[in-house]
């Protein structure tokens, strides 16, 4: 599951390592430490928060997968072993389970069946047991089904919805340093989901041809025959994770089976015994599954732009596990007397817990040193040179990159003195790349959320970022080439971009990059830094034009240098020092000059 995740994409997190699978076919296995994620990359991001017994496992980890490698027969004949992916999961970290796709294939159609079929034999008892036709059972279960897929989707959608609220609210990741706060607000609403819809039916139907016992029976097998065909669409579709819904539907199949032969299934709620247990296996893995995840992607919800609403994935992620969890159990509910007792309960915590993260400390999502606020920014010194070479343009200022959905608000709580912050969107739509020193990939992302803080006293980097022109060749009557070099900071980039009648043919950067352009409106980026070899980046790039006219503006072309490691001037200490003690803040000053060639 966790393997196909990342591969989704669904996590905002990646590894060092792709640049060696991407552009050197090299395989690899990342095994990374998930614990306390609220540190990563951070000041506070040092070897005494791993626990010494995690080094430990990793090594006895990496030792026995190297034993393991050396002795596969499959690299010496690595053509007669491609057998696909495989499915590989463990319960509760105790057993760990693993077979091949096609394997996973064949047992997730026919556990699938196998439900199908002894849901029909169910209900062919229950019309037996019930002296009337298997045709007026169907009836009966087919509104149960209804009733049933409405359940699963308010237990799907009331989470997210409550997330909206709060997104809405300004209430973002109120969980962040308070967990807890996601089973009343994700997981409580989820539990009434999906027991309001088909409580309320059970209070309100009047057959009394099939008893209560029987119609609970018909809800259950409800939820088997949605899983059945989710696990049969999602088979289909590929999805190695399915194995997730196999898991409860497998025993339930169990469980029913041997209330079918012991025929527990005619006596009236003599069957939730057989049940209920079935549902404990599945549900301590799909809790203890979520639970993992949860724990896991909070960490990375403060870090991952201000762009991406990361309170609707956990909202997910809780009314899954949930829907997962409960399906087979929260029908029971109704063996009660009093069933709307635990939706009142349920509905009782959930507004508990929104209180609590609205209107006290508890919601409050950072705190000193355990669970900061990421401030990322540059001290920025803008340069725009026109075609002749003069000087369009100086100013200098703060440009925030937000990590989170928060924004600039809880600075402004806590007296940060951010007066004349603005959005830059707009000169995205006039500047090249917004006009700015977009750091990497991450600030460019997130670019139409950043915001401009201006500075009337300069900024003044430590050092200077310098391109020359070296020369300027035709080539042939419509192609001329500029050949450049660069000096300055251990991190720089490049920005390219072209006017509409001129196209980029050749550059000395990868061919890759130029064959497949980035999206309009942006930029070519070239990501330069080095380490110990501060020898000047020489590179050219070579122009194609129609007809042929090269003295007139062709392209724009800005460097950007990043002095990595400096605190910056007296004014920019200061303005860093006005942040509150649970602000960690990754900031340095950046020089941005754009020609025009």
């Amino acid at each position: 599951m966790a393997e196909e995740i990342f591969q989704s994409g669904f996590i905002p997190s990646d590894s060092d390592f792709r640049q060696f699978n991407i552009y050197g076919n090299i395989p690899g296995l990342d095994m990374v430490q998930i614990e306390n994620g609220f540190v990563y990359h951070t000041e506070y991001d040092v070897i005494d928060v791993i626990p010494r017994e995690s080094l430990q496992n990793s090594g006895d980890n990496i030792l026995s997968l190297v034993r393991g490698l050396v002795n596969a027969t499959e690299l010496h004949d690595t053509e007669a072993h491609k057998g696909g992916h495989a499915v590989f999961f463990d319960f509760l970290g105790i057993y760990f389970i693993h077979y091949s796709e096609t394997t996973g294939i064949i047992l997730n159609l026919t556990v699938s069946g196998a439900a199908l079929i002894f849901v029909f034999v169910s209900m062919w008892r229950i019309a037996a047991v019930s002296h009337v036709s298997i045709s007026h059972v169907v009836r009966w279960f087919i509104l149960v089904l209804i009733i049933q897929v409405i359940s699963f989707g308010f237990g799907l959608a009331l989470p997210i919805v409550v997330s909206y609220v709060f997104e809405d609210l300004g209430l973002s990741l109120t969980y962040y340093s308070s967990p807890l706060l996601v089973i009343g607000l994700y997981v409580c609403p989820s539990l009434i989901g999906l027991s309001l819809p088909i409580t309320i039916y059970y209070s309100l139907q009047g057959n009394d041809k099939i008893s209560t016992a029987f119609h609970l029976q018909l809800a259950l097998h409800a939820q088997a025959v949605i899983l059945a065909l989710l696990t049969t669409g999602l088979t289909l579709f590929g999805l190695r994770t399915t194995y997730v819904l196999v898991i409860p539907l497998i025993f339930y199949v169990l469980s029913l089976a041997l209330n079918l032969l012991t025929t527990l299934h005619d006596r009236g709620y003599a069957w939730t015994g057989f049940a209920m247990a079935s549902q404990l296996i599945p549900f301590l893995h799909s809790s203890y599954l979520i639970y993992f995840f949860v724990r896991t992607i909070i960490p990375m919800c403060a870090r991952s732009g201000s762009a991406s609403d990361q309170d609707v994935y956990i909202a997910f992620l809780g009314a899954v596990g949930t829907v997962l969890s409960f399906g087979f159990l929260i029908p029971l509910i109704n063996t009660f007397r009093r069933a709307s007792l635990v939706i009142f309960c349920l509905l009782a915590t959930t507004a508990l817990s929104i209180y609590l993260a609205s209107s006290t400390q508890i919601g409050f999502p950072f705190r000193p040193r355990t669970n900061g606020q990421r401030v990322a920014y540059l001290q920025v010194r803008n340069m725009f040179y026109e075609y002749d070479g003069t000087l369009s343009k100086d100013e200098s200022g703060y440009l925030f990159n937000f990590q989170d959905r928060r924004e600039e608000t809880t600075f402004l709580e806590a007296k940060v003195n951010l007066t004349g912050l603005v959005s830059i969107k707009s000169n995205c739509d006039k500047y090249m790349m917004c006009g700015m020193p977009l750091y990497d990939y991450r600030y460019v992302q997130n670019r139409l959320q950043s915001k401009w803080l201006p500075r009337s006293e300069p900024i003044v980097p430590p050092g200077l970022t310098t391109l020359e022109v070296l020369n300027k060749t035709r080539l042939n009557p419509t192609t001329v080439r500029f050949e450049f070099n660069l000096t300055g900071p251990s991190h720089m980039s490049v920005f390219i971009k072209p006017y509409e009648d001129v196209q980029i043919s050749n550059w000395s950067f990868l061919r890759s990059y130029l064959d497949s352009p980035p999206a309009a409106p942006l930029a070519y980026h070239i990501y330069f830094t080095y380490g110990i070899d501060s020898s000047p980046l020489n590179f050219f790039l070579e122009f194609t034009k129609a007809n042929g006219d090269f003295k007139v503006p062709m392209f724009q072309l800005a460097v950007s240098g990043h002095y990595i490691g400096y605190e910056g001037d007296a004014q920019s200490e200061k303005f860093a020092s006005s942040f509150p003690s649970y602000a960690i803040l990754a900031q340095w000053p950046a020089l941005y000059q754009r020609y025009i060639f």
